[in-house]
This record gives C-alpha cells, structure tokens and sequence, in this order.
C-alpha cells in the first residue's frame, strides 16, 4: 500500500474515532435532558429541572469539543481526500451542507437558551430549546450517516461527462434503504453511551454519599433507559443492519464471521481467530447454522464465503475487522445483561444499597465508547477497499499533492492537539461531577406592605 495513502487513512481514522467520543453522548444525552424538561415543565417538578441544568452543562462542555474536533475533518476532504471531494462533491456537499445549515445552527442556537437558564427565558421557551437541541442533534446525526451511507450503497446518482457523481435524486440519497438501519443502529448506540454515563455519575454519587437523591434519580432513568436501548442495539436495528450488509456487501459479512468457505446453515463464531494465510478460523466456538437464520431467515441458507469473492474485493485488514465486530456484538451482549441486573435490583429496590452492582455501574461507563467506536471500524474497515461501495476505490479518493511526510506532520500535531484537549475534557467534567446539581434557591417571601 502506498505509504501516503496510509497515513491519509490513519489521519482521517484518528481523528474521526477521537471527534466521535463527544457527539455519542450529546446525542443521547439531548433526549434524557429533554425528559428531565418535560417532566420539570409539566409538573413543576424542581428537581427533574436542577437534575437537567447539571447535564446541560455536560453537554455543553462536549458539544464544544465535538466542534473544536469535528472541524478539522470538513478540511480533510479537500486536504487528503481532494479527489473523493472531486468525485463525489456534487452527492455527499448536499447533506454535508444540510447538516451545517439546518441542523448545527438548530442545535448551538437553542443550546444558548438552554444554557441561559429557565429564570431568563421562561419555563416553556426552555423547554422548547430542550427540545429543539434534541431535534437539532438527531438531525445532525441523520445528515452525516446519510453521507456515509451512500458510500456504503449508492443510490440516486448518476455518472457525468467526466466520470464525476452527480445526484439525481435528493429523495433517494435520503431514503436510502441502508439508511434507515444505521441511523437508527447509531443513534440508539449514543443512547446506550449517554445511559451508561448516567448511570455512572449515579452510581458514583450513591457510593460516595453525595447528592444521594440526584444519584437515585439519574438511576431511575438511565437502568430502564439503558436496558431498553441495549435491546434495540440487537433487534431490531443490529438486525436489521446485518441484513443490509448480508445483501449488499455479503463479502463483507464473511469476513466479519471469518467465513472462509461458502457453507449451507453456516454457524456464528462466538469465538476464534482469523488467519487469512492459511483460510481458516482457529480454535473456533461455534452456533451452528446461526449465522443462516439471522442472516436469511432459514436455518439451511447459503452463506458465501470469502473465496466466492476475487481477492481484490477482499476487506483490506480482516482480522482487524473481525475482532471488532466481535467485541461491538460482545460488549452489546454484557450491556444488556448487566442493564438487565440493575433493572432487576432497581425494581425490587434493592440496587441503591448494592455496591457491588453500583460499582459495576460506575466502571461499565466507558465501554459503550469503546462498543460504539468498534462498531463505527466494522462499517468503514468493511467497506474495504472501497471509498464508495462499487465506485471509487479508497486508493483512487486520496489528494496526489499531499505527500506522506505532510500527512504524518499533521497527524503528530493533532496527537498533540487533542492530548491537551483529552486533559481540559477530563479536568472540566471531573469539576462538574464533583461540584454536582444545584438545588434551585426558595423564591423570596414578598415584602408585607406597611399599613
């Protein structure tokens, strides 16, 4: 592989994976916020409205490292990827630039009301900024994966004078049935992370006997939320997902099971390790025939392997892309069982007083990142070695003017960068959590009037 093309692919997966870190949770957390709003507009309730202010500014101090991190990568199109930009610029511009108009100025607009506080702007106009936050960084997250998306199955375009990609159809690039499935699959994963974290700061406040009633609070949202959301990360939206890769990219589903051979009832691989060199799968533990009925519904359907495929179509790193996939569908598996647990004591009311599980709660909180961060690797190291499915190969999309040494230059400078970065994030979140929510002052007795 050409040395500048991979320091291009190494910079773009750096700091996308590091951007990502930040929206996971705003996403989710805009709706948990939102329910805190709701219930604080409709009953008056003053401590859903203190339990909200404190996630808000959690939110806050995320959403503004997500755009200090997100856009170097707008750049990166022009800079490392000037021929995909070329290419493909007339497709991927249009929802590229819906999501800076529409859905960006929605969300950081009405984030300045939340931020304002309710005493400034009113009950209901904080309560609708609540909303349109939530609303703006859904949409946000719809308009970029529908970009992705097209690169994962092309629709609604078709080929200029020149070889360019121009759009034909608005309407099918935002309906593309890919679409549908990661979207929903990717949202609900920040819903998971957003829990999860919730769940954590909870946990943390109960074993450390500090804003004990906050902490039961964020516990009675984020373990049902969670557990919930942990299950529609299975089905049906991983399903569903899985279905799409079964159908429009099945190259890739054999090399996310390491299926080397095209086998009839094909198993799922719970565990193994790949080798490519000698086409199997080592040490295996197998289901049988599971991966047939997931995939195409009867137990006896054939599955291809990856020698039904020229070796040029082959994902480029397949152990890379196994291990990940597995450890998405691994941790999603001990996500839902551990939510299952809590839910379980929560509801018999007996987890506020159990360590041990508010322990695991506390400590469980990174891992939906490192799920979703695997997840994100299954879809582009699947779509290997193709910059847009079927199109454009990853090697054809990357600037010629660019060198490796360039490239290399400005990934240590985003290194750096984003190592302080990582340290001003940890300091201002840790000075948050410690601080805690903050209980809304008693309104002043009016002054009697002298007689």
């Amino acid at each position: 592989m050409d040395s500048a093309l991979t320091v291009h692919r190494l910079q773009f997966a750096f700091t996308v994976t590091y951007h990502y870190l930040f929206p996971q949770l705003t996403m989710g957390l805009a709706l948990l916020i939102f329910w805190f709003k709701t219930r604080a507009w409709r009953y008056g309730d003053a401590h859903a409205n203190a339990a909200a202010r404190f996630w808000i500014r959690i939110f806050a101090i995320n959403f503004a490292l997500g755009v200090v991190t997100g856009i170097p990568m707008e750049f990166q199109f022009g800079t490392n990827w000037a021929q995909f930009s070329k290419a493909a610029g007339g497709v991927i511009g249009h929802t590229l630039a819906m999501e800076g108009v529409y859905s960006f100025f929605l969300e950081s607009t009405f984030l300045g009301l939340l931020l304002a506080g309710e005493q400034r702007v009113g009950r209901f106009v904080h309560w609708l900024a609540a909303l349109c936050v939530f609303v703006g960084s859904w949409l946000s997250g719809f308009f970029i994966i529908a970009t992705d998306a097209w690169m994962q199955h092309p629709v609604g375009y078709r080929l200029g004078p020149d070889g360019e990609i121009l759009l034909d159809s608005l309407w099918a690039l935002l309906t593309n049935p890919w679409l549908f499935w990661q979207y929903w699959h990717n949202q609900i994963g920040s819903v998971v992370t957003a829990s999860f974290v919730m769940c954590a700061v909870g946990a943390y406040y109960l074993l450390q006997k500090q804003h004990e009633e906050f902490g039961k609070t964020f516990l009675r949202l984020g373990v049902p939320v969670g557990l919930v959301a942990a299950l529609l990360m299975a089905f049906p939206t991983g399903d569903g997902q899985g279905q799409m890769v079964a159908r429009h990219q099945p190259v890739t589903l054999a090399a996310m099971e390491g299926l080397f051979d095209t086998e009839r009832g094909a198993p799922i691989a719970l565990i193994g390790q790949p080798d490519v060199e000698k086409q199997r799968l080592d040490n295996p533990l197998l289901i049988p025939k599971a991966l047939s009925f997931l995939t195409y519904k009867r137990w006896n359907a054939e599955v291809r392997g990856l020698n039904a495929f020229p070796r040029d179509q082959w994902p480029d790193n397949i152990p890379l892309l196994y291990y990940s996939f597995h450890i998405m569908v691994g941790l999603g598996t001990l996500f839902i069982a551990l939510m299952a647990l809590a839910g379980y004591a929560l509801w018999r009311g007996r987890l506020f007083a159990s360590r041990p599980l508010l322990w695991a709660l506390m400590l469980a909180f990174p891992f939906p990142y490192i799920a979703n961060t695997a997840g994100w690797m299954t879809a582009e190291i699947g779509r290997q070695p193709w910059l847009i499915y079927g199109l454009m190969r990853t090697s054809e999309g990357a600037s010629h003017l660019v060198s490796a040494g360039n490239g290399l230059f400005t990934l240590l400078g985003f290194m750096g960068l984003y190592t302080v970065l990582s340290m001003l994030a940890v300091f201002l979140l840790v000075r948050e959590i410690e601080h805690g929510p903050e209980v809304a002052a008693p309104a002043p007795e009016p002054e009697a009037v002298a007689a």
